[in-house]
């Protein structure tokens, strides 16, 4: 540990290259530590519940880490901004790991669950903290776009090797690895930001700090109960328990708002939300979480189930969006600063988005490889384009004070944006489907099978198809000709949820106008303690 100093290193970083190097190196290992985990889990899935026997519980395993991932980072985001982030950092990544443990010895679904939960925790911690802590580095908004290009190579990395990952240690050495295989880069990362992330809180408060307690539990309130109605509204449509959450997650956001005014030091600064530069970015993140979350869920799904292809073929064409999503970035740091007008790059990001999105609604079966991988490249350039510069410029507009609950509360609309894109385009597409397999059976006289193929699982499951084939040839039904036009339904079905992704792009388009003009250049940099 380095004695206690009084001032930064230069204008635009605190500490010289060497050190602010090996302190990146902790933030990128944490960021592959996050990514790994979101991708990494869901090929293990279909093993999991095999042998933990808890199907009803299937959905809660993504659900429960969700929900309290999304609480928790604009909650820590802000107690960083208070205490400084590298001690909740280091909590982090130990919580994180610990539950990481937890799931690789679950021996049920609800244990499995829990330990999700208690994970979920510790990854809405990193994300609340991590994202900041590049900007207590770089005060320089230029140098922090370098900088930033370490951690969007650890989250690339993350994302690209996560699904492969996760079926290589699921059929090779059991589905607990791929929780276990949290050990050593948590390890890794706890050694790298314990020893070289320095410990940075600015003084910019004088007195007694008052924890806003009671705008943290209305946080958990709100979005708890908003991440419950986006799971339950497709599977229940407008039940008692539906309007009861949609009730409560409006009151909990209306109270919140209200409290968040009057309270001393509130946990979301009202008055951070209605300075215009940060409120068209938050609504930005949460428009392009909805796109980004709708694409990434459901084109995988159109690839599988609609085009018949494998897991393996689909992820070999999944993979250029995600790997692009870091090359864009690489791109998008050299080039911004350059540009008098940094807004550009949100136009850029956004058309291309929208060209990704209409390129998926053309994919047919037969479409041509070349075709389907400039698609993909498109929307991963479009997302590298868009994501790091949205944080980036809130860092810059943000007041010092308000860094950490900024980024915090950027991050957390991306999500809020993705559980809605993913939740409002899967109503679309179930309620398109299930229209389409009841007209096209009813063309073909067998309408007694709706309900088997009413399920897009059949599509991908061989077992199921199987049995289901099986069943329609003792009755002298063509069972595989009745497949095709299931998966023609589903098809059409998801072109039409992509239309609907192309049409938030268009109003995001409309809104980056709307943005005023960023300066990307050294901040003030204020007296703060680095130890």
């Amino acid at each position: 540990m380095v004695p206690r100093q009084e001032a930064p290193h230069s204008e635009g970083q605190v500490l010289p290259f060497r050190a602010s190097l090996l302190a990146m190196l902790g933030v990128c290992f944490v960021t592959m530590l996050v990514a790994l985990d979101q991708t990494v889990v869901g090929t293990a899935m279909p093993t999991i519940v095999a042998e933990l026997r808890g199907f009803d519980l299937y959905a809660w395993v993504a659900t429960s880490y969700l929900l309290t991932s999304v609480i928790t980072v604009p909650i820590f985001g802000r107690l960083g901004d208070y205490f400084g982030r590298k001690p909740f950092v280091i909590a982090s990544i130990i919580l994180f790991t610990t539950a990481s443990l937890l799931c690789g010895a679950a021996n049920s679904m609800l244990f499995l669950v829990l330990a999700r939960a208690l994970q979920g925790i510790g990854g809405g911690m990193l994300v609340g903290t991590a994202f900041a802590s590049i900007a207590d580095l770089f005060p320089d908004a230029k140098l922090r776009l370098r900088w930033q290009v370490v951690m969007s190579v650890g989250y690339g990395i993350g994302n690209a090797v996560g699904p492969s990952l996760g079926g290589f240690l699921t059929e090779s050495w059991g589905w607990r690895w791929v929780f276990f295989v949290n050990l050593p880069i948590g390890l890794l990362s706890l050694f790298f930001v314990w020893r070289f992330l320095p410990y940075i809180r600015h003084n910019t408060h004088t007195g007694t700090i008052k924890i806003d307690w009671f705008g943290a539990v209305l946080i958990a309130v709100a979005l708890g109960s908003l991440q419950l109605l986006v799971e339950m509204l497709p599977k229940e449509g407008l039940s008692t328990w539906v309007i009861m959450l949609f009730v409560v997650t409006v009151g909990g956001f209306f109270v919140l708002w209200k409290w968040e005014q009057v309270v001393e030091q509130p946990i979301v600064p009202i008055d951070m939300l209605r300075h215009k530069p940060i409120a068209v970015l938050f609504i930005l993140s949460l428009l392009l979480g909805f796109v980004m979350f709708g694409l990434l869920m459901y084109t995988p799904l159109l690839f599988q189930a609609g085009f018949g292809l494998s897991p393996r073929e689909a992820g070999v064409l999944i993979t250029p969006l995600v790997v692009c999503i870091t090359v864009a970035s690489i791109f998008n740091s050299r080039i911004v600063v350059r540009l008098r007008n940094p807004n550009r790059m949100l136009y850029a990001g956004v058309i291309l988005l929208a060209v990704c999105c209409l390129g998926v609604m053309m994919l047919e079966r037969d479409t041509s490889y070349l075709f389907t991988l400039f698609v993909m490249l498109t929307g991963g350039l479009g997302l590298g384009l868009v994501m790091p510069n949205l944080t980036v410029f809130t860092q810059q507009t943000a007041a010092r004070e308000y860094l950490g609950i900024a980024t915090a509360l950027l991050q957390s609309l991306r999500m809020i944006g993705g559980m809605l894109g993913t939740a409002i385009c899967g109503v679309l597409i179930n309620r398109l489907y299930t229209s389409g397999v009841e007209q096209a059976l009813e063309r073909q006289h067998a309408s007694q099978w709706v309900k088997e193929l009413s399920d897009p699982d059949v599509l991908v499951n061989h077992d199921i198809q199987s049995v289901l084939l099986a069943q329609m040839l003792k009755v002298g039904q063509n069972g595989s000709l009745l497949l095709e036009e299931a998966r023609t339904a589903l098809v059409a079905a998801i072109h039409s949820g992509i239309a609907l992704l192309v049409v938030v792009c268009i109003i995001s388009f409309w809104i980056v106008r709307y943005m005023p003009l960023i300066k990307l250049g050294a901040k003030k940099v204020p007296t703060v303690d680095v130890e």
